[in-house]
């Protein structure tokens, strides 16, 4: 996922704040209204989104979802600096933990777009020193996953996408690719590809448009009754279920 980032437009700061976060502390969040990008100065916590937990401490960042739900628990106290941003062009179904080694740098940015946020006319600044955060963050995507990663974004419908294709794409074996990707994102190539394909399920459902055979085709998945077995797998309701309680409705 972190090669999307290559292609995101920003389109607003909403917010740049720190947040307290002591032991123990526990918090329920629902349909994210926006994304957000966290840091750490000391401490932890962990998201829990859909049964998988993602961590966030010094070493690492992570993109936090727009328009889903989790929970996360805070495991040893400590400040936790968010910017919350608008955008076009990016696709992130889950929370996505990026490795950065020291935090130095972006802690510093963070603080000077903290600074930049107190007064007006300062949006073009703003924007320039988030862009140039993103940007160290999309150097740190691993080489070798790179073209796996913009295959499954660009081809996530196509039903017969297999990780042997996605291995021969990084030029690795199977088995290593399988191995890498694990380590890396905490999920198989495979439950990874799953969990798009639900998210973007989730997405049209919501729009209420589609009839259900039509949003197992757009989503990639080979059959209807496919569909409907691995979305409650995920999500604990029938597709059906889902639409009828989360559709939009148009003004």
């Amino acid at each position: 996922m972190q090669s999307a980032l290559e292609n995101i437009v920003v389109t607003g700061i909403e917010d740049i704040t720190t947040v307290y976060s002591p032991k123990g502390r526990r918090v329920s969040i629902r349909d994210r209204d926006c994304f957000g990008l966290s840091f750490c100065t000391g401490g932890q916590i962990t998201y829990i989104h859909e049964g998988r937990t993602y961590v966030s401490d010094r070493t690492h960042a992570v993109i936090l979802p727009e328009g889903q739900s989790y929970s996360l628990t805070g495991d040893r106290t400590g400040a936790f600096p968010l910017i919350d941003f608008k955008c076009e062009g990016f696709f992130c179904p889950t929370h996505m933990v990026i490795p950065i080694g020291s935090p130095e740098p972006y802690l510093a940015d963070y603080e000077q777009m903290r600074a930049l946020s107190l007064f007006g006319g300062n949006r073009l600044k703003l924007l320039g020193i988030f862009y140039g955060m993103l940007q160290r963050l999309t150097a740190s995507v691993p080489e070798k996953l790179a073209p796996a990663l913009r295959c499954i974004e660009e081809r996530y419908r196509e039903p017969g996408l297999s990780n042997e294709e996605l291995a021969m794409l990084c030029g690795v074996s199977e088995v290593y690719f399988r191995r890498l990707f694990t380590a890396r994102y905490g999920v198989t190539p495979r439950q990874f590809l799953i969990d798009v394909r639900v998210n973007r399920a989730k997405q049209l459902l919501s729009e209420g448009v589609l009839k259900i055979s039509a949003v197992s085709e757009q989503c990639g998945f080979s059959n209807p009754y496919h569909f409907c077995r691995t979305f409650r797998e995920r999500v604990g309701v029938t597709p059906t279920e889902y639409m009828e309680s989360n559709r939009v409705v148009s003004i």
